[in-house]
């Protein structure tokens, strides 16, 4: 067991580095989301990046390598089949899936809505593939005058569900989608279920911060339950909670943006106590990569680099930062869905070495293994822990 006393990990979500080997097998050649989006751009300013060795990781217009970054630095490659949160999240918490989770390009079938529209006493608008932007202009206004929640799916493992808040309470759109989830299991297990509720009138609809994700649990125990059984703190930011079911954290926090979450994150750095947080930050994805948004998803990038100081600033001496992303979400491409790609590492903290090369690593996985050492606890047996190429105490 190492003298770290806590782990922060940020997850920027979407925020590939370049196309994976297998990137062909997903429609994703050419996939680059931060560096298409700085070439989109004409370059990048990320400053506080840049210094940590954003640009020692891959050609990043604007972010330039460092002869001396303060961080070491790599990529990770994604053993599991897919591309979507869910599997991203779990393999860095220490999952491995050898197997996607089911899709439907096609909508859903229909004896699955037809039980779907048997326990919610209501029918149903949808069952297709759709943009969450796109389908609720497009049903809304019916949406508005029958009532009947609006079903679609994406190129990922989802069963959405949107309603209007004033149609349909949110407290009740997360019960249909409880309900949705209990009934998506076996060859039907989704990813994820998530409720999209939006306001606004025919013209102006807007959705709103209230999504919630209603996912399967692990089916094992990832480091986040195992660090939680050794009586550690295990923090989640975000949507950590409902990305693993609400398993292995003892304080789930949601956010209403990347900024919300980085203030929740700097108030619980205040605090003292030994373990890990967990911070997922979605804009990048749900906001900018989805909807091809180049000009906001650069924004937000620089955005999250005028308030990476603040987290260094906030960092104690036994502390360590991680920064990495789940998949890729390239907003220059002609798709709007995730992108199979490598993701970023930089690991930071006055224990550890700076400008260590780590490589390619061969999973996300690694990061769970690293935390396995550093708290001196048995891992999920997956991934190859890096610390001892950079651990100084």
């Amino acid at each position: 067991m190492s003298e770290i006393n806590r782990v922060i990990l940020v997850v920027l979500d979407g925020c590939g580095i370049g196309e994976l080997p297998d990137a062909s097998k997903y429609n994703d050649q050419g996939s680059n989301t931060i560096g298409n989006t700085a070439s989109a751009v004409g370059g990048l300013a990320l400053p506080e990046l840049e210094k940590l060795g954003l640009g020692n990781i891959a050609e990043i217009e604007g972010v330039p390598a460092k002869m001396y970054p303060l961080a070491s630095f790599g990529k990770m490659l994604e053993l599991s089949v897919g591309k979507d949160s869910t599997t991203g999240h779990w393999e860095i918490a220490g999952l491995i899936l050898n197997r996607c989770f089911p899709t439907y390009p096609r909508g859903f079938p229909a004896e699955l809505m037809d039980r779907f529209r048997k326990e919610i006493g209501n029918d149903i608008l949808g069952n297709k593939p759709a943009s969450g932007t796109e389908i609720i202009e497009e049903l809304g206004e019916e949406h508005l005058k029958t009532g009947k929640p609006i079903v679609y799916t994406s190129a990922d493992s989802v069963f959405q569900i949107a309603c209007h808040e004033k149609v349909i309470p949110t407290e009740e759109l997360y019960r249909l989608c409880q309900k949705a989830r209990q009934i998506l299991t076996g060859q039907h297990s989704v990813g994820r279920v998530i409720a999209r509720p939006f306001i606004g009138q025919p013209g102006s609809f807007k959705r709103t911060e209230k999504r919630r994700d209603f996912s399967l649990p692990p089916p094992d125990d990832t480091i986040l339950d195992i660090l939680k059984k050794k009586e550690l703190e295990v923090v989640g930011i975000g949507k950590i909670e409902d990305l693993f079911a609400g398993r292995g954290l003892t304080q789930p926090f949601h956010t209403e943006s990347n900024l919300d979450g980085v203030a929740k994150l700097y108030h619980i750095m205040q605090s003292d106590f030994s373990g890990l947080v967990f911070v997922n930050l979605i804009d990048f994805d749900m906001l900018w990569g989805h909807r091809n948004d180049v000009k906001a998803f650069a924004k937000g990038l620089q955005e999250f680099d005028l308030v990476l100081p603040e987290i260094l600033d906030s960092l104690k001496s036994d502390d360590v930062l991680i920064l990495t992303a789940d998949h890729g979400c390239d907003p220059t491409t002609s798709s709007t869905n995730h992108s199979r790609e490598y993701v970023p590492l930089l690991i930071y903290g006055e224990m550890l070495k700076a400008g260590v090369d780590l490589g390619v690593r061969e999973t996300f996985s690694d990061i769970a293994a690293t935390l396995a050492e550093i708290f001196g606890v048995v891992g999920t047996g997956n991934g190859k822990s890096f610390l001892r190429e950079i651990y100084v105490g």
